[in-house]
């Protein structure tokens, strides 16, 4: 049978498909709607993957590329370089004929506290590079690939042709550039002044004292700019040109104020050829891909979704930098920081699904600076609890205030969601013991000291601050109810699996019990205690218990209506709304099995009309660059196509009625399981799940018409028990694979899907 799907090569490589058996020869059957187990047929299977070698791979990621045949002028219209540390934005010289190459960099910050999070401990501009022609430019031809993770084409002038090609990897930018007619090729190196970017939106903090100039040397061929720091440390930058190529590196140190010097200069002494980097940085990025695929109809949306991917793998990687609010592509804007309270959280939902732990430094930041996430709480409470304020630098610097003040206390806990979701998607026991179970321990602590019992036998929380809620902080805000919920919970979880015997196990159960109920009024949950959700909020701080948390979800029929009106509540007061909001609407009616409705609020954040929309490159800006918008769009999709919460994984659980055709293949949930599934026609064809841990498999898997057969990798029936609403629970040992179709086996390709909605590529096409 042809499969509509493009059929690009044999297997997808990664972990998964190298260990996949080649044939099963026997199979159970269940009752879809739960009916008893039978025997089925003996038949061999074996997943057919299509996208495996490079020139599939190659082939199709250059159909989601984006291409420039206008010259970009603004930061959001051009390409851009990274390796988690080092990053570059592409786009014309503002004034000039020249194309700026933006050089910046996710560890130069200024280190002094006592300025705050916006001018003291900010991230710092370090400088550009142009391009300077002789002539004047006529036309650019650009391709962005993601295979290579490099950018090539040329700059026409009305003297001749640039031809460039520029990558970045581990440190070191690397730009190959020749010219042909009477064009030649210049470099220039422009430091910046390492001032915060906070600037364009204010003046700087009384006492505040500028940095001092930078300086310049020579040593042989490397020339470098050394910029020494008031508060302490050093960035320096180094480049050299040799023949065609430009080599450039930035390293940045505290305490010392001598060390980037050396290390960058020994950097950039050491760097091979371009072609030596090439051959290691391309080698990394298409490794990088191998680990996941995702194909959907909508040519646009499904572009989008691997450019997300090559940006967060450009803006991040797991013991580098937490992502800033403009990832490693600093511009001048108000947030030059870590943002805790929403930020932070959306820039790293999507590494999970797509199978992307390595990319995690949200979790080693944390692990790196738990020292100073106790020194960030108030002195009496250090002893036992930890925070961190809605602002900081990459070490998580910045005080938080105490409940009662209406200071905004619950950001740490909310990040450890985001390290609780990082353990649950590996069941890495360490990542748990390590970071997540002492340093919850330690927020949740620092909630308890300031719970009280009312007059209702409840227990309450003083006055905080909902993230961003322009009203004065109301006790019992929802945001807080939620997280000290959650975080009690998880709690108690985590030190039964880890076998801790915990003497705060009693108090844990006894806030579970006593906490007052989250504050709802005729229009769902408010904001906090007396105070309503009454005027356009761009957050849905007020809404966690229902996403991401899923503490009130769709599969508790007694909440459907509350949850269902507080969404609807929030989207109908209007004005405040941006990117965020709705893809965050897109996620919660995903929760719903509502596919449309998901995808209608989605596309609002791609539609040109909408006052904060994405960018041309698939950036996005508010009142300065903000990077989590787009990638928490791609956390939408995958809401959309696979959920894992409650113990459950759901397949398909809300593809829209367009998309006929979807391809999943080794998509990460919970539980540490690798799913594959294929849509065809409007139907599920088939389910494969391979288990990394052991962990128990309850999974909903969408298949319809008739009983579902169930086949382990040895070709033995799988032990299964159907659980009703068409959700199955599955005996599935650690590293063994089960397959679970209907009917007929089906042909069992993972293959691109056909475009049933054509879209033309990002960039400026």
């Amino acid at each position: 049978m042809t499969s509509r799907r493009t059929v690009l090569g044999s297997a997808l490589g990664g972990t998964a498909l190298a260990a996949l058996p080649s044939v099963a020869h026997a199979a159970g059957t269940v009752d879809a709607d739960g009916g008893a187990a039978a025997p089925g047929v003996r038949a061999p299977w074996k997943l057919r993957n299509r996208v495996a070698s490079d020139g599939a791979w190659s082939a199709f990621l250059r159909g989601q590329d984006l291409v420039w045949h206008r010259l970009p002028k603004l930061w959001h219209e051009g390409p851009f370089l990274g390796d988690g540390r080092l990053g570059s934005m592409v786009y014309q010289e503002p004034g000039a004929n020249s194309v700026r190459f933006t050089v910046q960099h996710g560890e130069v910050q200024d280190h002094r506290p006592e300025f705050g999070s916006g001018w003291g401990t900010c991230r710092l501009p370090v400088g550009h590079l142009t391009l300077d022609p002789v002539g004047t430019i006529t036309a650019v031809d650009w391709r962005l690939s993601l295979w290579n993770a490099e950018l090539t084409g040329t700059v026409t002038t009305d003297k001749g042709v640039l031809k460039l090609s520029a990558l970045i990897h581990d440190g070191i930018f690397a730009a190959r550039v020749t010219a042909s007619g009477d064009e030649e090729v210049h470099w220039t190196f422009h430091p910046e002044e390492a001032l915060s970017p906070r600037k364009i939106s204010e003046a700087p903090p009384a006492g505040y004292v500028p940095n001092p100039a930078w300086t310049t040397r020579s040593t042989g061929d490397v020339q470098q700019v050394l910029q020494p720091l008031v508060g302490g440390g050093q960035t320096a930058t180094a480049h050299r040109r040799t023949g065609d190529t430009l080599l450039l590196n930035v390293s940045h140190s505290f305490p010392s104020d001598t060390r980037a010097a050396t290390d960058s200069l020994r950097k950039i002494q050491r760097a091979g050829t371009y072609n030596a980097l090439r051959k290691q940085h391309t080698g990394w990025w298409q490794a990088f891909y191998r680990r996941s695929f995702v194909s959907v109809p909508d040519e646009r949306l499904q572009s989008f979704h691997w450019i997300q991917l090559y940006k967060v793998a450009s803006a991040s990687r797991a013991g580098g930098p937490v992502m800033a609010t403009c990832g490693p592509w600093l511009e001048p804007t108000p947030w030059p920081a870590v943002w805790w309270n929403l930020n932070l959280q959306l820039e790293y939902w999507l590494i999970h699904g797509s199978n992307h732990l390595e990319l995690d430094a949200l979790a080693t930041t944390l692990r790196q600076n738990q020292e100073q996430l106790t020194a960030n709480v108030p002195a009496a409470y250090r002893a036992d609890s930890a925070g961190v304020g809605r602002s900081s630098d990459m070490f998580a610097t910045r005080g938080v205030g105490t409940p009662g003040s209406g200071a905004e206390v619950g950001d740490l806990t909310w990040a450890l969601h985001n390290a609780w979701l990082s353990y649950r998607h590996s069941m890495d026991e360490s990542l748990l013991r390590d970071t997540v179970f002492p340093l919850l321990r330690r927020a949740i602590n620092y909630y308890l000291h300031f719970l009280q019992p009312g007059d209702d036998g409840k227990l309450h929380l003083p006055s905080t601050l909902s993230p961003e809620y322009p009203v004065v902080p109301p006790r019992d805000t929802n945001y807080d109810l939620s997280l000290i919920r959650w975080g009690c919970t998880t709690l108690l979880e985590a030190s039964a699996r880890l076998k801790i015997d915990d003497p705060l196990k009693q108090r844990w159960q006894e806030v579970l019990a006593k906490l007052t109920p989250y504050p709802v009024d005729d229009n769902g949950f408010m904001i906090g205690g007396d105070t309503p959700y009454a005027q356009s909020h761009r957050h849905y701080s007020h809404m966690l218990m229902v996403y991401p948390l899923y503490l009130v979800n769709w599969d508790q029929p007694e909440q459907r209506e509350l949850i269902e009106k507080s969404v609807v509540r929030w989207h109908a007061l209007t004005g405040a709304h941006r990117g965020y909001s709705y893809t965050g609407a897109a996620s919660l009616y995903a929760m719903m099995g509502r596919g449309d409705t998901a995808l209608t609020y989605l596309k609002k954040f791609f539609d040109p009309t909408t006052r904060y929309p994405c960018r041309a490159n698939t950036h996005y800006t508010e009142a300065g660059p903000v990077i989590e918008t787009p990638l928490s769009a791609s956390q939408s999709l995958h809401d959309m196509l696979c959920q894992s919460w409650g113990g459950v994984v759901r397949v398909f659980p809300a593809v829209p009625g367009a998309w006929a055709d979807v391809t999943l293949h080794d998509f990460r949930t919970q539980g540490a399981f690798l799913v594959s599934a294929v849509r065809a026609d409007g139907a599920t064809r088939f389910v494969r799940v391979r288990s990394l841990a052991g962990e128990p498999l309850v999974i909903r898997h969408s298949l319809s018409g008739g009983p579902v057969t169930a086949v382990l990798d040895d070709g033995t029936p799988a032990r299964t028990r159907a659980k009703g609403d068409g959700t199955l629970a599955v005996e599935l040992a650690k590293n063994r694979e089960v397959l679970l179709y209907t009917g007929a086996r089906p042909d069992l390709d993972i293959a691109p899907v056909s475009p049933s909605e054509p879209g033309e590529p990002w960039g400026l096409p």
